[in-house]
């Protein structure tokens, strides 16, 4: 949490700079206000985050030719916070908008187009189209495949991408093949409690949750909570996403008080940090009366 707190009050500085030095619509302020936007994203409050990404965005519309890239990673950070926020038609409006900048302005195997189509590919995956993410999934693989080193992170990022939609779609041993590449990689590049590895582990948890070896799962669970509590704020909703993870497990468990400790939890965070329709508070609802029901 002290990493986003001083990263808030260095980017402010930067701000207060180009506030006495620059004219009001200058592309360095529209640099800040999208610096401070990705910090609000990080920590999971999405309405600041959308509000400072809407301010560059003006800036940018006003002063960049039509096809600028500047404007590409505008749209493309407002697409992102809407993915977060479960508004997943404005998000793919926006990483639509972004794409179609990218397809005209870069080579066709630059990595900010693997960006794109493993943006638009997660947020299919979201909205249960997994066909369509397997595709962009596939095309954002293709360029990485082509263009990094075996061990870089973004290919560990298409790994656990095209993993999890072979989860939702039920095929656990091809799922469970792209999460261990991931996890190779990661675990030989990322410190020990880099958010990257926590999300790693909660997938793999998630498969053998799905494939019923329990024990596993929690294993793997509680390594994801520990880099969590670590590192994020506390009403970050990654840290509702490991609460609910390990409250359903124990539910599956017949551990009813231990379900709902961690079920609690969850919805306590998401009434915080997301807005009032996003469908994962209805589903933490519904999961609390479900334990409820069974004690």
């Amino acid at each position: 949490m002290g990493d986003y707190s001083k990263a808030l009050e260095f980017y402010d500085k930067a701000l207060k700079i180009d506030e006495k030095t620059l004219p009001p619509n200058h592309p360095s302020w529209a640099i800040s206000y999208n610096n401070i936007g990705l910090v609000y994203d990080n920590m999971g409050d999405y309405s600041k985050a959308l509000e400072f990404h809407d301010k560059a965005l003006k800036i940018d519309e006003k002063t960049l030719p039509p096809n600028h890239p500047d404007l590409a990673t505008s749209y493309g950070n407002i697409g992102g916070v809407y993915d977060n926020m479960g508004d997943y038609s404005k998000a793919l409006d926006f990483y639509d908008k972004t794409l179609k900048i990218q397809e005209k302005t870069l080579p066709p195997n630059h990595p900010d187009l693997a960006t794109s189509y493993g943006n638009i590919g997660l947020v299919y995956d979201n909205m249960g189209d997994y066909s369509k993410a397997l595709e962009f999934h596939d095309k954002a693989l293709k360029i990485r495949e082509k263009t990094l080193p075996p061990n870089h992170p973004s290919l560990a990022t298409s790994y656990s991408n095209i993993g999890l939609v072979y989860d939702n779609m039920g095929d656990y041993s091809k799922a469970l093949e792209f999460h261990d590449k991931t996890l190779k990689i990661f675990e030989k590049t990322l410190p020990p409690n880099h958010p990257s590895l926590a999300t790693s582990y909660n997938n793999i948890g998630l498969l053998y949750d799905n494939i019923g070896d329990y024990s596993k799962a929690l294993e793997f669970y509680d390594k994801a909570l520990k880099i969590r509590e670590k590192t994020l704020p506390p009403n970050h909703p990654d840290l509702a996403t490991s609460y609910a993870h390990i409250g359903l497990l124990h539910d599956t468990m017949g551990d009813y008080p231990k379900a709902l400790s961690f079920l609690e939890k969850t919805l306590a965070i998401r009434q915080k940090s997301l807005p009032p329709t996003h469908p994962l508070i209805q589903r933490a609802i519904d999961n609390i009366d479900y334990v409820k029901k069974k004690m």
